[in-house]
């Protein structure tokens, strides 16, 4: 025999009527702290990549005052063989580094002064005429920002190479710089060898 609801007309099954099952409540709260997780995941992979794309398309200004120096080391090095082009390039770009007038005081060369951006490249043109083969490298930066536009930058430079007559060349420097930030480009406007260390 079957036995229908009387309000919705429907036959009722054998043991009871027609019975909604819900998810129960410890169900339904550990589906929401699954979702949670999940969203704070996603939250922290995004974040993660934000910072790399800022910090690789966007670098710090100490980074970037860093590059000067590496790419001042590249202009003034010199390889055996040097032809003309390439070292005209490097002549060059090496002016491009230091505002139109620097302070340089290297007392170990006899120089100390404000000396014009011209001056610097002839400097460097003679200097790298004495040598064969040279190689500049900075490290051990100490860098310290006085003024947002201000660069103090203390370090050592290292010297190899072999001179005009063969003779082979290994120094290393204490450097004491100063770059300002002119339209939008960290530029040496002072430059001072502190001290010239053991080899």
């Amino acid at each position: 025999m079957v036995t229908y609801d009387l309000r919705s007309k429907k036959p009722v099954p054998p043991g009871g009527r027609w019975s909604s099952k819900r998810p129960s409540e410890t169900h339904r709260s550990t589906f929401s702290r699954q979702t949670k997780v999940k969203i704070t995941l996603i939250s922290l992979i995004l974040i993660g990549v934000g910072a790399t794309i800022l910090l690789t398309f966007f670098p710090s200004e100490e980074k970037r005052v860093k590059k000067q120096f590496h790419l001042l080391a590249a202009s003034l090095s010199k390889e055996t063989g040097e032809n003309i082009f390439t070292m005209d390039q490097k002549l060059k770009k090496i002016g491009s580094f230091f505002n139109e007038a620097c302070e340089i005081h290297i007392p170990a060369y006899a120089l100390s002064g404000r000396v014009s951006r011209e001056e610097i490249i002839a400097y460097a043109t003679r200097g790298r005429i004495q040598f064969r083969e040279l190689l500049l490298k900075f490290h051990d930066f100490n860098i310290a920002f006085p003024k947002d536009d201000e660069a103090r930058v203390q370090l050592t430079a290292r010297l190899t190479g072999k001179t005009a007559t063969g003779e082979a060349v290994n120094e290393a420097h204490e450097v004491d710089s100063l770059l300002a930030k002119i339209e939008k480009k960290w530029m040496f406007i002072r430059v001072e060898v502190v001290e010239i260390l053991k080899k």
